[in-house]
């Protein structure tokens, strides 16, 4: 270049060509500037030039094409696949759907064939290293509700986080193991790798992280995949390794029956599963056990949750982002289950409900208040009707 009088790379331009090399070769392609940006919280592609980026502060943009066509945006994914060392997991018109968990812990799922271009979507989890008081900063809780929940795990209460997608759910189930004690042991069950708290030996040094696998498309007599290990299988293996609690990373499936019985026959227990309310919830759990088949009646559904699951933790996504606001995340509701109720289904507690604005306050002092105050709770906190909010909620549709 020199040598034909043409004007040389500059050192930003020579570093940019290093790093675009080294992604091409050893990580994400053009993906790779995407996943290394911090304030981008998910990626959406429907193919390979409409690329759609979430950030963190609520708004959305069109990012730069990922690929040059279609046909490479689909040899890259095969290609990261591959780099997952499992025969299994492969993406091909025979095994068209893809689930990856990235190495900075993001997770990919990807679909072609069954749609005019390949669908990819990847979920950032930035906040990883959280504690309840964390939550308090981004806005997620009050000292009400933090009090409340810290009293309930050292009470060994069973807890399952309700919500929609995007709500928060897997941050809240991390803060709240990592306010375990530092030597307990539990297991964290998932189906891709999302929690991570076997990444924090300082705070979990006794964590049994365990994550299911994808079989092969042979099947036995059985129909069950060659090499697959579900949720269910690793739940039943969980129990005989002496551990104290078991967090499945999202219910969904067959998997919700031997977390229940887990729980009934343990305490402080964690999953979470996609419902429109805490009370939906309760419906969505015995509608996923009789699902599974096997003869059960909802009327033994009903008594499997009501003498397994203690508290239901419901969060809400408000994302006002298209009006020109942002999108809020804040616990709404916290629903406590007392046992059968006279028409065989479980009756409830509304412990904290929505204020004027949404956001969870106090409603009810629960049944177990006695307990939760011999271990820390403050009842003085079921005295501020309005909760505890350092500071308002300043919707546009709505009061602050």
């Amino acid at each position: 270049m020199i040598r034909a009088g043409d004007v040389p790379w500059s050192a930003q331009e020579v570093s940019d060509i290093e790093d675009a090399v080294m992604a091409a070769l050893f990580g994400l392609g053009r993906l790779q500037p995407l996943i290394d940006d911090p304030d981008i919280e998910n990626i959406e592609i429907n193919g390979c030039d409409q690329v759609w980026l979430s950030y963190a502060d609520g708004h959305d943009e069109q990012g730069p094409p990922i690929a040059d066509s279609d046909t490479e945006l689909i040899e890259l994914l095969q290609l990261l696949a591959g780099r997952t060392g499992s025969a299994e997991r492969t993406f091909t018109t025979a095994h068209p759907s893809l689930h990856l968990r990235l190495d900075d812990g993001s997770r990919l799922a990807a679909m072609a064939w069954t749609s005019p271009r390949p669908q990819v979507v990847i979920r950032r989890h930035r906040v990883r290293d959280v504690d309840l008081d964390g939550l308090i900063a981004l806005g997620t809780l009050d000292t009400a509700l933090v009090g409340f929940l810290r009293a309930a795990l050292r009470a060994g209460k069973n807890i399952v986080v309700t919500g929609l997608q995007n709500a928060g759910k897997t941050t809240l189930i991390r803060a709240l193991a990592n306010e375990f004690a530092p030597m307990e042991r539990f297991a964290t069950i998932e189906k891709e790798f999302e929690l991570y708290l076997h990444d924090l030996p300082d705070r979990h040094p006794r964590v049994m992280a365990l994550e299911a696998r994808e079989g092969s498309s042979e099947k036995d007599v059985v129909g069950h995949r060659a090499g697959e290990v579900t949720l269910t299988d690793l739940l039943t293996d969980a129990l005989r390794m002496n551990l104290r609690r078991i967090i499945v990373g999202e219910v969904r499936g067959a998997e919700v029956i031997p977390m229940l019985e887990a729980m009934s026959t343990g305490d402080g227990s964690l999953c979470t599963i996609h419902a429109r309310s805490a009370h939906h919830a309760v419906d969505r759990i015995v509608t996923l056990c009789l699902s599974t088949g096997g003869g059960m009646t909802d009327t033994f559904a009903y008594r499997l949750l009501a003498g397994s699951v203690d508290l239901l933790v419901h969060l809400d996504l408000v994302d006002e982002s298209a009006i020109g606001g942002r999108k809020h995340r804040f616990l709404s509701q916290i629903l406590e289950v007392n046992g059968l109720g006279e028409t065989s289904r479980p009756t409830t507690t509304e412990v904290f409900g929505p204020g004027a604005d949404g956001r969870a306050v106090p409603k009810h002092r629960p049944a177990c208040l006695a307990e939760l105050v011999r271990r820390g709770l403050d009842p003085a906190f079921f005295d501020h009707p309005h909760g505890t909010w350092d500071r308002p909620l300043n919707l546009v549709w709505g009061a602050s």
